[in-house]
């Protein structure tokens, strides 16, 4: 049999925003709490009314209280972008058959961007013409369209914009598969994701696995989750569901009607009963769409809708640009809801098939349907076909992700058949982490700079603690151990570090961070000012690292500053940022609070009237509408209405 079945590089050319410098202060708190309906995705977003927990079923209450994610430490917020958008090349792999043409971005968390039916030439997905990131990950930039993977916790995943690993890999049938692979470090979790198309099949063939090489027990996230046009219907075999809207309760109701208009964002949680075929469509008017289905291990279905409220279309064109057209999102998941986060056991795994491809049937028959075109005992066969396969050693490599995998291997000497991290993809980054590894000692820094990202793992704690307490190691065990909950010997990590350390302004910014914890708000903003006066004398330049590192702690120095009402002090460190930072949107947001502190509402208000963007505005964030709202009584303008759920919540 002849395989047609072709991967190709493609380069794509959109008008894109630049994701900018990573901040480079340590997230030691959670993000802004969002208090959407959609994914949930602040830090600490996910929890639900204790009066509901009574009502659930015995195992999803016990998986919603399961290790919740309390800090996105290892990982960094991800705010340096904007809403600039200039035509830019973006790589792609595609994927193709007779049948489908599958577009994927590596470099963009291995995101299926475009999934095509060919002989009709019908797009089956949401497809953004623009890349526009917003502040909907977890760590911050996440972009809307097409087909993501998300693992790690409770919301869109920290690889939402991060490069993964890509390679050729044999498929079942002789042909070809796209294997994607990174390591989550949420979790601590290496995964895959097989995406192929059989030789003449209608449907792309995707399968996952999720490994725990820890001598322990990890919680363990993932969701599927595909955007598709706002008009679709969305069929799932299912008489009820689980809603949680903006007033976070969960609750069972009847499943929603195609024609109901929900005002704000809501998630529906599909009770799909035991037995029955996992799936979720999506279809148009004529019956024409999308249907996804899998085996039984990933048991959730979901739908997600931004509400027809002003808040929810000001999102989607925010997400894409007026004209774009709205989505909504079919998901699919490991437990039945997307608070829940289910317990994968040491040293083992899970691994699933999913298949996305074109149907076309009235809302009643797509079971049928689904059965003719795609036979669930087939499909069965087809993941315990490809099982084998995902041990298979990776051929030509397409794209490489981070070296964050590759020192986890090196520490460890796991050995993970299929998804290999391989010493030569280790970056500056992993360098001192690696030098602490062999040799027991965290290297000083070679030039002055903004302090690397610290690595925060019990196994990499012990090696901080025993390492020569220089102050740039205890730095970094201050952070660790503040991680790790131990938040005392994490002050008394950068108070010995304080009294040796050539730069100070790391170390005192934790501690206003500490200071802030503790409710002692004075000191903290002293802290903050010391902090910022001492960063503006080391500063060597005026490139990314230091800009990034200046703007991150002066807007927290501002912000804490103004908390107790030094206002000369906080217009003092508003002076001091580079014209360009006090340019951005979310500085301009700034601005006016300041002026408003200083008496000056006329001056504040004409802020809002020149125009502003806050580009990272947090899904869900009310700042805007508060601080207009001490404006004046005017409604607020629909430019600035971000709002996702009703006053009265």
């Amino acid at each position: 049999m002849v395989i047609v079945t072709r991967i190709r590089r493609e380069v794509l050319t959109l008008p894109a925003a630049e994701l900018g410098p990573d901040n480079p202060l340590p997230p030691l708190r959670p993000l802004e709490d969002g208090g959407t309906a959609h994914a949930l995705q602040a830090v600490g977003d996910h929890r639900v009314d204790e009066r509901d927990r009574e009502d659930l079923p015995r195992d999803m209450a016990r998986q919603l209280g399961y290790e919740p994610l309390r800090s996105l430490l290892p990982v960094r917020v991800r705010d340096g972008y904007g809403r600039t958008r200039t035509p830019r090349a973006i790589d792609a792999l595609v994927i193709e058959n007779d049948r489908l043409r599958a577009t994927v971005l590596p470099g963009l968390g291995g995101r299926v961007a475009s999934l095509v039916q060919l002989p009709t030439g019908r797009e089956l997905l949401h497809r953004n013409p623009v890349f526009q990131p917003a502040n909907l990950a977890l760590n911050g930039a996440w972009y809307a369209g097409g087909i993501e993977w998300n693992i790690g916790a409770t919301g869109h995943t920290t690889l939402s914009c991060a490069p993964l690993h890509a390679a050729r890999v044999p498929a079942p049938d002789g042909g070809e598969m796209l294997r994607l692979w990174e390591w989550e470090r949420l979790r601590d979790l290496p995964f895959q994701v097989d995406l192929w198309l059989p030789d003449g099949s209608d449907f792309l063939y995707a399968g996952v696995r999720v490994r725990n090489p820890h001598e322990h027990p990890v919680p363990c996230y993932w969701w599927s989750n595909t955007a598709v046009p706002e008009d679709r219907r969305i069929v799932v075999p299912a008489e009820e569901a689980w809603e949680f809207g903006p007033e976070r309760r969960l609750h069972r109701v009847p499943v929603p009607a195609y024609d109901a208009q929900h005002p704000y964002p809501a998630d529906w949680f599909y009770d799909i009963p035991d037995g029955r075929r996992r799936w979720i469509a999506a279809l148009d008017a004529d019956g024409h769409g999308l249907v996804q289905t899998s085996t039984d291990e990933l048991r959730g279905r979901k739908q997600f809708v931004w509400g027809s409220g002003p808040g929810g279309r000001r999102w989607q064109e925010w997400l894409g640009g007026p004209g774009t057209g709205g989505y909504r999102e079919i998901q699919a998941g490991l437990a039945r809801t997307q608070l829940e986060h289910v317990r994968l056991d040491a040293e083992s795994e899970v691994s699933w098939l999913e298949a996305y491809g074109p149907l076309s049937a009235a809302p009643q028959d797509v079971t049928e349907r689904l059965e003719l075109a795609l036979p669930r005992t087939e499909f069965e066969a087809a993941h315990a076909a490809w099982k084998p396969y995902a041990d298979t050693e990776p051929g030509e490599l397409l794209a490489t992700g981070s070296g964050w995998g590759a020192l986890e291997v090196l520490r460890a000497d796991w050995k993970l058949p299929g998804t290999p991290f391989a010493e030569p993809t280790l970056t500056d980054e992993q360098a001192p982490w690696r030098e602490l590894l062999r040799t027991g000692t965290l290297p000083e820094p070679r030039r002055v700079r903004p302090p690397g990202p610290t690595l925060v793992a019990p196994h990499w704690r012990d090696m901080l603690e025993t390492a020569p307490a220089t102050p740039h190691t205890e730095y970094h065990l201050g952070v660790a151990q503040w991680h790790a909950g131990d938040r005392a010997q994490a002050v008394r990590s950068w108070e010995r570090a304080l009294q040796l350390a050539p730069s100070l302004w790391p170390l005192l910014r934790c501690l206003a961070v500490a200071d802030q914890e503790y409710g002692h708000h004075e000191r903290a903003a002293e802290r903050y000012a010391d902090a910022f006066d001492d960063l503006c004398r080391e500063r060597r330049d005026d490139g990314e690292a230091w800009t990034a590192a200046c703007a991150a702690l002066g807007r927290e120095a501002v912000e804490a500053l103004l908390r107790v009402r030094r206002v000369a002090d906080a217009r003092a460190v508003w002076e001091a940022l580079l014209p360009a930072t006090r340019e951005r949107g979310r500085f301009r947001l700034l601005e006016a609070e300041l002026l408003l502190a200083e008496g000056d509402r006329t001056a504040a208000r004409a802020v809002f009237e020149a125009g502003f963007e806050v580009a990272d505005l947090r899904e869900g964030s009310e700042a805007i509408g508060r601080l207009w709202a001490r404006l004046g009584d005017e409604p607020l303008p629909a430019r600035y209405d971000f709002r996702m759920r009703p006053q009265d919540f």
